[in-house]
């Protein structure tokens, strides 16, 4: 059975990531996708000016407002640009291009409406103070939204453009990934969850604004605020 040709779009969320943003867009390309939306998080490097000197659409926040927002801009872009898939995913070269294929094949065939990469179907190299981070978070956001899913902050995901016009997230930094499940779950979405690879490098460890058990603290407190006020 033949389904039709979708435009699937690219949005990719980056904050000091002016080191590797060209070969990140680099692997996209060359995994057949030229749908690219950077978004520069207010970063005070060279992200913003080595993103658009690839020739993808560049979009740059004057001042940070984190994780979320900038995503949110990128799939606001992207629908304006006529996308009919959207798929996220961050800056640090952690997430592998090649996996895209996969998360975007379930809404191509119209199975679902959202797909969420997991890491812990299969967290092969990840830090185990990771997975017992993300398996906390995911216990939050089930306690709070809902849903329990095996990855809530995963950040490599996919959405057909009935899902991206549906959801609705009010916050702006890493607890934007535990309310879009909050999303999913409000708006009955069907979705999915694929297992994806990531590369744990030098590089991306040492991003200090990386989600950490500090940060993890933040967002807690942050939805648990959001929840009461």
């Amino acid at each position: 059975m033949d389904f039709p040709t979708l435009q699937t779009f690219i949005v990719v969320p980056a904050y000091h990531e002016a080191a590797v943003i060209q070969s990140v867009i680099a692997e996209i390309r060359a995994a057949g996708y030229d749908n690219i939306v950077v978004v520069d998080d207010g970063s005070q490097d060279d992200t913003y000016k080595s993103a658009r000197a690839t020739g993808v659409t560049t979009l740059r926040h004057r001042l940070n407002r984190g994780k979320g927002a900038a995503t949110k801009t990128g799939i606001e872009a992207a629908k304006l640009l006529g996308a009919d898939i959207i798929v996220t995913m961050d800056a640090d070269g952690q997430h592998d291009p090649g996996d895209i294929a996969r998360l975007i094949e379930p809404i191509e065939k119209n199975h679902c409406d959202v797909v969420l990469g997991t890491r812990l179907k299969n967290p092969v190299g990840m830090p185990r103070y990771k997975i017992w981070q993300n398996k906390i978070g995911n216990l939050v956001t089930w306690f709070f939204y809902g849903l329990y899913v095996s990855d809530s902050q995963s950040g490599f995901r996919a959405y057909s453009r009935h899902a991206a016009e549906l959801i609705n997230t009010k916050t702006d930094r890493y607890e934007y990934d535990s309310e879009v499940i909050r999303e999913i779950y409000l708006y009955k979405l069907k979705y999915m969850e694929i297992p994806i690879q990531v590369r744990y490098t030098e590089y991306s460890m040492g991003k200090i604004h990386k989600q950490s058990f500090a940060n993890g603290l933040k967002t807690l407190y942050k939805i648990i605020w959001n929840l009461i006020s």
